[in-house]
């Protein structure tokens, strides 16, 4: 990272930092992530990173903080400049996504052949990705997705995507990858309270029956019989855990897609959450502070750590909610400092996000006050 203030400044610093973590030789996939100043000149913030790497594929956005290194600078003006060698093994695809009238008709999506990953990066002003990830999972649905909303904007009010050597203010980038292995890892920073109960009558997103009885009649019984410390919780905001993939014997906390719950009918007794529902699907109420965010993350973290033998990763990518960091934690570098000691300090670097895309379930979706992580296998 470079907290420099004058864009090509700031990443030439930041890229030069990076290459001389690198072996000498071509650099398969750059991510850049610029803030506050920085942001005066997009176009000076690709030329000096593509100045240093000259990677075969680069994408980045706006941001209104960065991280990397276990330090997190939010509301300032930095540069951070991620960098991969993939030795012959893979291969990255940078793509630009534009969205018409129609939230499905998306253009530019790049064949998805042989895909073993993808890392989107979306402005939430021009560009729904809800449409583009229902098409990544029907064509490709083991295909796993990370990503964010860029959060930062130009003086001029604009967005800037970065991808190769264009900076475009509307629309998508993103980057596919071909034979790099990326594990994704989603903390949604909530915590399961109360019991499991399955819907039984529900249409859109309104959910009529819960074990067979008025949905809200059925919350504020599991509510009732909550221990007071969860119940204090729930104060904080009512949110409802989701499971995506049924069938399974029971369910762990990283099975639940979080939404929150946005309304009650009183005469239905129904209530509306943030998700379409379906009748026989298992929920489960949520809670969340910041106790309950950490011990998720790390709880993620580690679960990844274990999926790689114990040993730590090649690197990572961060896409953290910007109604994360201080505001949750009460103190700065919460994300970073967590990510950097559960993964063993592999190098990572990432962003502040308006919103954040991963999988639950098997299924990529945009979350809230979320953290996701793509972690790469050394």
């Amino acid at each position: 990272m470079s907290t420099g203030r004058d864009p090509l400044v700031a990443s030439v610093e930041a890229a030069e930092a990076t290459a001389a973590q690198l072996d000498r030789g071509e650099v398969d996939l750059a991510v850049v992530f610029a803030s506050g100043t920085n942001l005066r000149a997009p176009e000076a913030v690709l030329e000096g990173v593509r100045s240093v790497l000259a990677p075969s594929a680069l994408v980045g956005c706006a941001a209104g903080g960065v991280l990397g290194g276990g330090r997190e600078l939010e509301d300032e003006s930095a540069v951070a400049v991620w960098a991969a060698q993939f030795t012959g093994t893979g291969e990255a695809q940078a793509f630009h996504l534009t969205m018409g009238d129609d939230p499905d008709a998306i253009a530019g999506m790049p064949p998805l052949d042989a895909a073993s990953g993808v890392i989107m990066l979306a402005d939430p002003y021009s560009f729904s990705p809800e449409g583009a990830l229902g098409r990544l999972s029907a064509e490709a649905p083991a295909v796993p997705v990370l990503g964010g909303l860029a959060s930062g904007r130009t003086p001029s009010g604009g967005c800037a995507l970065f991808v190769d050597d264009r900076v475009h203010e509307e629309g998508a980038v993103g980057v596919l990858l071909r034979g790099v292995e990326m594990l994704p890892c989603v903390s949604q920073g909530a915590a399961p309270v109360g019991r499991e109960v399955t819907i039984t009558a529900a249409e859109a997103n309104i959910i009529y029956e819960l074990a067979g009885r008025p949905a809200l009649d059925t919350v504020e019984q599991i509510v009732g019989e909550l221990e007071p410390r969860d119940r204090t919780l729930l104060a904080g905001g009512l949110l409802i855990g989701l499971v995506i993939e049924s069938g399974q014997p029971e369910y762990e906390q990283g099975d639940f897609l979080v939404r929150g719950v946005l309304g009650a009918d009183p005469e239905s007794r129904g209530i509306v959450v943030g998700a379409s529902v379906r009748e026989g699907q298992v929920v489960r109420l949520h809670a969340r502070d910041a106790q309950s965010a950490d011990e998720d993350l790390r709880r993620a973290l580690r679960l990844r750590v274990e999926a790689l033998s114990g040993e730590p990763p090649a690197g990572a990518i961060v896409f953290s909610c910007n109604g994360r960091g201080r505001a949750m934690f009460g103190a700065p570098d919460h994300d970073a400092l967590a990510v950097s000691h559960e993964l063993g300090g592999a190098p990572t670097a990432g962003f502040f996000a308006a919103g954040e895309i991963g999988p639950v379930g098997g299924r990529s979706f945009l979350h809230g006050f979320t953290a996701t992580i793509a972690v790469f296998p050394a």
